[in-house]
């Protein structure tokens, strides 16, 4: 039990684990460390100030407690919830279909086709779009993502920061998302890449709002640095999972301490950028993840000052990916918006069809402005 938190404090949603309770795990080879109640977990990556009472999690393992291992050739559920449904794309004359015929056009990648995303219609026709730099080839094989790997990818094209950034202010959006694959077999890990186009973009269009979805940069700190004071608007990177998934989930070169240490690094970077940045990562839920490790994972973001989170539903690509655990309800997806906001997150974006960079204009943007409303700063109404 975490020190100076009684049981009586917490929430009906924080209750202690009963034996018959269940954690899961998509690996075949997973261990779990199980403790007694005379026993006490090993530390955290960082120092552990006293949570909030109404907020500490007291999870203890009991020895009689199930290990559920799904993996790649696991069942999966039944059905799918009826919850999962997307809106289907603008006809001829939307917002969708001009960047549909822009992108067919360029030679740019988007992330909303390759790993084939549902929320492409909703997302474009609101006015954000994801775009994928540094070629179509990851030099990673997590066990989640769609996109194809290679490990000896070919060479960045030198021309396309212009052209992305030519392209993208032609489009007219007002929220852009640059993400790309793990270039491992780059010096800088594709950053100056993403700096230089970022720049680019900022002088053809001063009002777009930039997010960077980067990679960790096996580890490196300059170019984490380079990406954070480009000039852009939200650095980002992706825990995926809790910490006790990672190795299931991800691919063995990225671990969560590793990915707290950028995030962290980031933020810390962000005090010689030219404007202030958010930090931001997002997680899969669905795989055998628990409340209380969920809220570790809150804890760990706050302690190395991320500022916006993401919950979204795992969903399978493909037979050969990770089988789903779990569909999570969206009571719960709520639940865990609620508590992020206790945490102190800047904003949270949670649901079952919630992705990284879904509708992320308008969640940045409504944020913002409740926060500068908020202030005194400027007058909003929100319907």
């Amino acid at each position: 039990m975490l020190e100076g938190v009684r049981p009586a404090q917490l929430k009906p949603k924080t209750l202690l684990l009963k034996p018959k309770d269940v954690l899961r795990t998509p690996s075949v080879r997973a261990t779990l460390e199980i403790y007694s109640a005379s026993e006490q977990p090993p530390p955290l990556h960082v120092a552990e100030p006293p949570l909030a009472s109404n907020l500490a999690s007291t999870l203890l393992l009991k020895p009689t407690d199930e290990l559920r291992t799904p993996s790649v050739l696991a069942p999966m559920p039944d059905t799918r919830p009826s919850w999962f449904k997307a809106k289907a794309p603008g006809g001829p004359g939307s917002r969708y279909a001009e960047l549909r015929d822009s992108i067919d056009s360029s030679k740019l990648n988007t992330v909303c086709d390759e790993a084939a995303c549902p929320n492409a219609g909703e997302c474009w026709e609101g006015g954000t779009a994801t775009i994928m730099l540094l070629g179509d080839s990851c030099t990673r094989g997590c066990r989640f993502c769609n996109v194809k790997t290679d490990l000896k990818p070919p060479a960045a094209d030198p021309d396309e920061p212009l052209e992305a950034a030519m392209a993208v202010a032609s489009w007219g959006v007002d929220y852009i998302v640059l993400t790309s694959v793990d270039r491992d077999d780059m010096a800088d890990g594709g950053s100056a890449h993403f700096a230089k186009t970022v720049r680019l973009l900022k002088e053809l269009q001063p009002s777009i709002l930039v997010e960077c979805l980067v990679s960790d940069y096996a580890g490196a700190s300059a170019p984490v640095e380079a990406v954070a004071t480009c000039g852009l608007d939200v650095y980002a990177h992706n825990i995926e999972t809790v910490e006790r998934l990672q190795r299931s989930v991800r691919d063995p070169r990225a671990t969560y301490a590793q990915s707290l240490l950028q995030l962290k690094r980031a933020k810390a970077a962000s005090k010689d950028a030219p404007r202030p940045i958010l930090t931001k990562t997002s997680l899969m839920l669905g795989l055998g993840e628990t409340r209380d490790e969920l809220r570790r994972a809150m804890f760990d973001l706050r302690q190395n000052g991320v500022d916006v989170v993401t919950f979204g539903q795992y969903l399978r690509p493909t037979e050969r990916h990770l089988s789903v655990v779990e569909y999570v309800h969206p009571d719960v997806f709520e639940e865990l918006r609620e508590e992020a906001e206790d945490f102190g997150f800047e904003y949270c974006a949670s649901g079952p069809m919630v992705r990284s960079s879904y509708k992320a204009g308008e969640f940045y943007l409504e944020a913002l402005l409740k926060k500068k409303r908020a202030a005194g700063d400027v007058e909003v109404a929100f319907g």
